[in-house]
């Protein structure tokens, strides 16, 4: 296929955190809001004169000094971010939201505020620490909606003297739909038969739509749209299987090109940092107050295993199930990061009970945040593409 005209361009803001745009809109007098889970909604972070950028800790070597100040037995993800913040990789931010949803990041977001990390660039810089419910009740999300307040909008009035006001709300609503509806066009076209893009292609296109100001970047992927509507697949397909990929934080587009270069297409990413469901569209209901609407959507879209109830946790397999169906997929494939309490449940109860009740082949795989260990994955992933065409061969897929 003809190379995307963006995909390069794409590709080197994902190189550092602080990449062009940010510096751009930082340059303009915004305030630059970094979080680091689903839970701390973006479109929160994007009120008049801020931008949301998600936190990452791209090209990661060595975390020895992460692992001194917590552990080697914390997930990787955590003491990347916390390295890279020791190295001074965030202190263009001028606060950072976090969620006491991951007592590893909890930990992380601890030794921020003991380091005194990015406040000495910054000094109005702040940290906010909420409490995310673990049930999507009423009472549930009254209490998620009243958290978003104390924690997000009465902070970023009170430093900042942001306007949070309902008006301001329904304009960021409008934003986050508008930038949402691209990439979920994008994403749909990974359901054609012989799709137009690539997995890698569409994660390097979230990736940037999650860590840049989304009005900056928007025009590029309105642009990128139009050009895929026009691209013309390869003939002859290059991949051999397609997969589902759910799992825990995948934020680095090699790990997506590893796996489709085994033969394995991605045409859903189910995992955090994913599309699905994070770009969503937030609609206020009758009756409801923008941050009630904002409050019910996170809470009740959200497919992080940390809701243990048997009825989440069948819902979300369910969900897994919808989407192969629908992205007309071979098998899925569960991702976990090493250490994470959360989705090591979740990889399990996958690669067992749910490939036991419906049929559908599963692999699981434990990795670190970085492609350690490349060579044991890409010969696991290339045994599970062989075994999805012998299955193919044997009876085709249920």
């Amino acid at each position: 296929m003809k190379d995307l005209k963006h995909l390069i361009y794409f590709e080197n803001l994902l190189q550092e955190a602080n990449n062009e745009l940010v510096k751009k809109a930082c340059a303009d007098g915004k305030k630059a809001l970094g979080y680091n889970c689903y839970f701390l909604p973006e479109v929160l972070l994007n009120l008049p004169g801020c931008f949301s950028t998600r936190l990452r800790a791209p090209n990661t070597g060595a975390i020895d000094v992460g692992t001194y100040y917590m552990s080697s037995k914390i997930c990787s993800f955590t003491r990347s971010i916390l390295e890279r913040g020791i190295e001074g990789g965030y202190d263009y931010l001028s606060a950072l939201f976090s969620a006491e949803t991951c007592q590893m990041m909890h930990r992380g977001h601890e030794h921020f505020h003991l380091l005194n990390l990015v406040k000495k660039e910054n000094p109005q810089f702040f940290m906010s620490m909420m409490d995310v419910p673990f049930v999507t009740d009423e009472l549930a999300l009254s209490y998620y909606a009243e958290q978003l307040k104390l924690y997000v909008l009465d902070k970023l009035e009170e430093v900042y003297g942001v306007d949070t006001s309902e008006q301001a709300l329904k304009k960021a609503i409008e934003l986050h739909n508008e930038l949402s509806a691209v990439i979920t066009e994008i994403g749909d076209l990974r359901k054609l038969d012989n799709p137009p893009i690539t997995g890698y292609e569409f994660h390097v296109i979230q990736l940037v739509s999650q860590v840049c100001p989304h009005e900056l970047i928007l025009p590029y992927l309105k642009e990128t749209l139009a050009e895929l509507k026009k691209r013309k697949a390869d003939s002859k397909p290059n991949f051999r299987v397609r997969i589902v990929l759910t799992g825990s934080e995948i934020d680095d587009p090699e790990f997506i090109k590893l796996v489709e270069d085994c033969g394995a297409l991605v045409v859903a990413d189910r995992f955090c940092y994913g599309s699905l469901p994070s770009r969503e569209q937030i609609v206020i209901k009758d009756g409801e107050t923008a941050l009630q609407a904002i409050a019910r959507h996170y809470l009740t879209t959200s497919k992080c295993p940390r809701f243990m109830e048997k009825e989440n946790g069948q819902a979300r397999l369910d969900y897994l199930q919808e989407l192969y169906r629908e992205y007309k997929a071979d098998g899925v494939l569960f991702e976990q990061m090493k250490f994470c309490e959360f989705w090591s449940y979740e990889r399990v109860i996958g690669t067992h009970i749910f490939a036991q009740d419906t049929g559908i082949p599963t692999l699981g795989i434990e990795k670190e945040y970085t492609l350690v260990g490349a060579g044991q994955l890409r010969t696991r992933i290339q045994a599970f593409v062989e075994s999805l065409e012998i299955k193919e061969i044997q009876g085709g897929k249920k």
